[in-house]
């Protein structure tokens, strides 16, 4: 065999290899939202959250919707799109069921016209907040990765934060609700709990 079938022969078999480890890796991935209906999700307190055209869209009430399983270490990611000025909600995340209107404890990360991606809990910040501003109707996508007390913040693939002050625990993700409308698609998680 001369030296250029040797090396296409192994660039193939690396491809090949790549391509299989990639292929195991989204296995691993759970949808968290199927794009019909809100099978698996939970609305609390008076909220309207429903499916339009595909995408997850919430709206007018104050409350959330949950997730129905809970989790402790993941990495959840979604795209979002603001459609009011003066844009507010968040992902809540090893949160309690219990509280009205939101879960009486969590941490948050805040999609607030003024505190985007700031991470809460309660309403003290946690981590400095970026305040950039994102236009009406433009999708972004955040990737949240919490392991212990560990927890990172990605926004469009950029690095935002990370911070180690987070306690570690078991609780439901949900989206915040709070009168204002925003659309969430490609909802899924990596349960990292379940894959150790």
């Amino acid at each position: 065999m001369n030296w250029f079938r040797l090396t296409l022969a192994l660039a193939l078999a690396l491809r090949v290899a790549s391509t299989a480890a990639v292929a195991a890796d989204n296995a691993k991935w759970q949808s968290l939202f199927n794009g019909r209906d809100l099978t698996g999700w939970v609305k609390v307190h008076d909220v309207q959250a429903e499916v339009k055209d595909g995408l997850l869209h919430i709206g007018k009430g104050m409350g959330w919707v949950r997730t129905e399983k809970e989790f402790s270490d993941f990495v959840l990611e979604f795209e979002w799109r603001a459609l009011e000025e003066k844009y507010d909600s968040g992902i809540f995340f090893r949160a309690g069921a219990e509280g009205k209107p939101w879960p009486d404890r969590s941490y948050q990360v805040n999609l607030r016209y003024d505190m985007l991606g700031g991470l809460v809990k309660g309403y003290s910040p946690v981590v400095p907040a970026e305040t950039p501003k994102m236009p009406l109707n433009q999708w972004v996508k955040f990737r949240i990765e919490a392991r212990g007390k560990k927890v990172m913040l990605d926004v469009d693939g950029e690095r935002a934060w990370e911070t180690d002050k987070v306690d570690a625990g078991k609780g439901y993700l949900g989206i915040q609700i709070e009168d204002r409308a925003f659309d969430f698609r490609n909802i899924r998680v990596l349960d990292l709990t379940a894959s150790q």
